[in-house]
């Protein structure tokens, strides 16, 4: 397939967005996280994204500044963010504001289930400026919040279901 010809059916452009402590995933507390390391989990998201016929890019940062960054710099160049906040889910204003300011459909993941863990962590300060959250499926949840997010842009265009 020419690069013309892959560029036009691709639908939209994913940025995937993940958190603090993300990249010990697969050695960092694997009864809560699983076994999977965070680059497992990105390649698996790499297949569905063919599959769904979206780009994605994914980064992950442990500095609550340089996520703030990757979410303002996704405004105009993507049609989308799926976010796994991490640790910041509970404590950053910044990570809530940018996400508020970006102009198109964020959704939010998370490998465990939020609302089972310890109290601290039942508060998301990104779930009310998200169109949507899933959590507590283990890396499913990324798969889940793609799905749920190319829906979503999909049903934004003008023509389609």
């Amino acid at each position: 397939m020419s690069a013309q010809n892959r560029k036009s059916s691709i639908l939209s452009s994913i940025l995937v967005v993940h958190g603090p402590n993300l990249n010990l995933l697969g050695t960092r507390e694997t009864d809560v996280y699983g076994a999977l390391t965070l680059d497992d989990i990105v390649d698996r998201l790499r297949t569905l994204a063919g599959e769904l016929r979206v780009e994605i890019e994914s980064i992950q940062s442990n500095s609550e500044g340089d996520l703030v960054s990757a979410i303002q710099s996704a405004r105009g160049k993507y049609d989308g963010i799926l976010i796994n906040p991490a640790a910041y889910t509970h404590t950053s204003v910044a990570i809530r504001d940018a996400v508020l300011a970006y102009e198109g459909p964020v959704v939010e993941v998370h490998l465990s289930n939020i609302y089972k863990r310890e109290e601290f962590r039942h508060k998301s300060l990104v779930a009310d400026v998200a169109v949507g959250q899933v959590a507590g499926f283990g890396p499913h949840s990324y798969e889940l919040g793609l799905r749920a997010l190319v829906g979503v842009i999909a049903a934004a265009v003008p023509g389609s279901k």
